[in-house]
């Protein structure tokens, strides 16, 4: 699943799982809207300390696997 994370004064594994739904769980999510949420997490886990393990889309919600340090 997700890997250990090893730090100076520790080691984790730390991991979130985020659903976020649409609202009146409309199905907004697109084949585009997937490409383009996909891309995005890419650029956030450059940008800071954190891996998305699995990024799921349906038609309604999205699902967020996220592994991050804790602080």
């Amino acid at each position: 699943m997700g890997d250990l994370i090893r730090k100076s004064p520790n080691v984790s594994i730390l991991m979130y799982h985020f659903v976020c739904v649409a609202k009146y769980r409309r199905l907004e999510i697109t084949d585009e809207v997937d490409a383009v949420l996909k891309d995005v997490c890419l650029e956030i886990s450059k940008r800071f300390e954190i891996r998305f393990l699995e990024i799921g889309t349906e038609g309604d919600h999205v699902h967020f696997l996220i592994q991050s340090v804790p602080t």
